[in-house]
């Protein structure tokens, strides 16, 4: 079990790469006006969303499933882990839509709230990794 949370880790640290990333492009091709910009733009977002961070995502979610089946279902903590795994999700998601905007000249946000929506992974990484490190419940 133990080359399977070292996958989950690895596979763990590729998606966060990708979602501390792709908000950055959009803060950059949010402030972008020229069109080789933005076509390279939407060409960088795509392969990082569908090469990098989408596949980070689904070994991630396969090696915890894998990990869940070997160590069982057990403590609070893990619940509150996988409630933050679904909200993970969901910003990955909206990422996509966001990724679609830009290809569609759609965007209507500015660099500003690009550069916060930035931060939110940090939030929901420090929480899992203190949930499954203290294990405080």
């Amino acid at each position: 079990m133990l080359w399977v949370k070292a996958l989950h880790i690895i596979f763990m640290v590729t998606w966060f790469a990708g979602l501390f990333y792709l908000p950055r492009l959009f803060v950059y091709h949010a402030m972008t006006e020229d069109t080789i910009s933005k076509e390279r733009f939407v060409v960088m977002e795509r392969k990082l969303f569908f090469g990098i961070m989408t596949p980070g995502a689904i070994l991630t979610l396969l090696f915890g499933f894998w990990l869940w089946l070997g160590y069982g279902f057990s403590g609070g903590w893990l619940h509150v882990k996988l409630l933050l795994v679904l909200v993970l999700l969901a910003y990955h998601i909206l990422c996509g839509k966001y990724l679609f905007d830009f290809k569609h000249d759609r965007n209507t946000r500015s660099h500003v709230f690009y550069r916060w929506f930035n931060e939110f992974p940090v939030l929901i990484l420090a929480a899992t990794i203190i949930l499954v490190v203290v294990k405080p419940f």
